[in-house]
């Protein structure tokens, strides 16, 4: 049985999440405490608008969603389904990028991976401020075919920043830029009678706007010895083999340059998740907070089987659900 990994990205936290895996998995409960107090008080306790910075959300998102790709594992061998389900392959929705080089080894610690998305959310909030410290950009969900939106992006541009930055799913494309250009597209979106909705984020991800942010984030990443990954990971940026390109010599080098330019680059999600289908994959199992991924899977790739991890629950669900998919119910 061959199934594809994805991880959850920014905007699937919620206040309480992870607290019931660290209550029911010892494996969960080990990568929470490496995590911290801090990330623990965070994610069992913060509310909303503490969840919502980016500091704080990128470490939180980044914990749990580790913590139930490991209680995924420790259930999988538990059930005795280690050895019949075959993972072709690994991808993160953005910072879930970062959750798939830790499953495959390419961050070999936990602690280092936490060290990291608590520096990438840092930089990638100062890179969105103005000069007095306020936010310069926003993001909008359209739905429609990407061509059309993209069209609405060059006429709404102007000398701003503005471009389609996730390619979500055949209907939805995101659009990040500074404020008045996000401003100008939502109006000239509405007069083509496609529907945008400006975001609940602190700024323009994976826009030009991100640019400072990759520049040191590469340094950063370069500081961590990145290794090799394991497995096969779709890279956000071509959603292909992320080691596609390598050619031998140093891979935490030619890993650094991939994450620091993912930061500022478009999500090809559609395209992976297309990918995974073509690679053999039967079903695709979302780990991390929320269901968001596993909806876009059924709007790209319906007949997918689809699996979300993000509590015991579901957990439960989805080692249920494989079992099944296992004897072709």
């Amino acid at each position: 049985m061959k199934i594809g990994i994805t991880f959850a990205g920014q905007g699937a936290q919620y206040p309480g999440m992870g607290n019931d895996l660290y209550r029911t998995y010892e494996s969960a409960q080990e990568i929470f405490d490496l995590a911290g107090g801090q990330v623990k008080d965070w994610c069992f306790e913060g509310d909303e608008e503490t969840l919502k910075q980016t500091h704080v959300t990128q470490p939180c998102i980044y914990t749990v969603t580790m913590a139930a790709y490991k209680a995924f594992l420790e259930a999988l061998k538990t059930e005795g389904l280690s050895d019949e389900v075959e993972i072709i392959g690994y991808a993160g929705f953005s910072l879930g990028e970062y959750a798939a080089l830790t499953a495959t080894g390419a961050i070999d610690e936990i602690k280092k991976g936490m060290e990291i998305v608590t520096k990438r959310g840092q930089l990638m909030n100062q890179a969105g401020l103005d000069a007095e410290g306020q936010p310069r950009g926003k993001m909008a969900a359209a739905m429609g075919k990407r061509e059309l939106i993209l069209e609405v992006v060059e006429e709404a541009r102007e000398d701003g920043i503005l471009e389609g930055v996730n390619f979500n799913s055949p209907s939805q494309t995101v659009v990040a830029g500074d404020k008045d250009a996000i401003e100008r597209f939502v109006k000239a979106a509405k007069a083509k009678k496609i529907r945008a909705t400006v975001l609940p984020v602190g700024t323009a991800f994976h826009s030009p706007m991100m640019v400072p942010a990759a520049q040191e984030l590469k340094s950063i990443l370069k500081d961590a010895g990145l290794k090799e990954p394991s497995a096969k990971i779709y890279a956000n940026i071509t959603a292909e083999d992320m080691m596609k390109d390598f050619d031998g010599g140093d891979p935490g080098e030619y890993l650094a340059d991939v994450m620091s330019r993912q930061a500022m680059n478009p999500v090809y999600w559609e395209e992976t998740i297309r990918n995974f289908k073509k690679d053999g994959a039967q079903a695709l199992v979302e780990i991390g907070p929320g269901k968001t991924l596993s909806g876009l899977t059924k709007k790209t790739e319906p007949e997918l089987g689809r699996f979300h991890i993000e509590n015991a629950e579901s957990l439960q669900e989805t080692i249920e659900g494989l079992k099944a998919l296992k004897e072709g119910k």
